[in-house]
């Protein structure tokens, strides 16, 4: 069952997701060649833990660390490690707070250094199939729009989709009703109402949208080895319009980035 949320609520939620916008912010700064994923984690569990909230992710299903960090042919889910960063990696950061009762779960793919020029055009097309999604997160839609929106301009590229992992309902749980695959049909699956929230994040290989599940039990990768992408944000619906209640805004400051891509899905509330 979809719970709805009151603007209470969702104010509530905006600041378990703010606070994770502000950790990415914080770890763009530090991701660099040399750096260990293991370092990252800790910073981000002191950040968060300092700032009024719990890092979501740390024992949640058993998960070891506090980040799921994902380089270069991770989908998802990597466990940190000492393994050092490379100029060229690229680095799929997802970090989870729980704060006020609610939880905030955002994502953002990092460039280590000087990417190579497909791999950087992976990326662009990951996050603009995110904002397509979101274009879709209007009161009377459905999440078939969403998925649709985000598969096709994924596969318009020639890239793969990922069907094994989707995106899903957020609040009082980490993973709420409804889930919300990355491919689908126009106007399949649920309705779309005011006070929805959705945790919408595409993932998006080079290559096939085939992929490996690891015997550490978490770690999945493309089964052909292919770099992999993953952006996530934080929506509701409110006067049945949609609106982030996450941000890069952190991270584009910390990397001297200017952008006004999260315009459309600003309101005061």
């Amino acid at each position: 069952m979809i719970q709805l949320k009151t603007i209470e609520e969702l104010r509530l939620m905006r600041e378990s997701a703010q606070l994770v916008s502000k950790t990415l912010g914080m770890l763009a700064r530090e991701i660099q060649p040399g750096v260990t994923t293991l370092h990252l984690d800790t910073l981000a569990a002191e950040f968060i833990r300092d700032h009024g909230g719990e890092p979501a992710f740390y024992q949640m299903y058993g998960f070891p660390k506090h980040l799921c960090i994902s380089p270069n042919s991770e989908v998802v889910h990597g466990i940190p490690n000492e393994k050092p960063l490379k100029e060229g990696d690229i680095l799929s950061v997802d970090c989870g707070v729980y704060m006020n009762g609610f939880y905030g779960d955002h994502a953002y793919s990092f460039q280590v250094g000087e990417v190579d020029p497909q791999v950087k055009k992976l990326l662009e097309v990951t996050k603009e199939s995110l904002y397509k999604g979101i274009e879709q997160c209007v009161r009377g839609k459905r999440v078939g729009d969403i998925s649709h929106a985000i598969q096709s301009h994924c596969e318009a590229h020639g890239y793969g989709v990922v069907r094994e992992l989707v995106g899903h309902g957020l609040g009082k749980k980490m993973h709420e009703d409804p889930q919300v695959p990355n491919y689908g049909k126009k106007g399949s699956g649920k309705v779309l109402k005011d006070g929805i929230a959705l945790a919408i994040e595409p993932m998006v290989n080079m290559g096939t949208e085939k992929v490996v599940f690891h015997k550490d039990g978490w770690t999945v990768t493309s089964a052909d080895n292919s770099p992999s992408a993953h952006f996530e944000h934080d929506v509701c619906i409110i006067q049945g319009k949609p609106v982030l209640l996450s941000t890069y805004r952190y991270i584009y400051e910390a990397l001297g980035i200017t952008s006004s891509e999260e315009e459309p899905f600003t309101m005061d509330f």
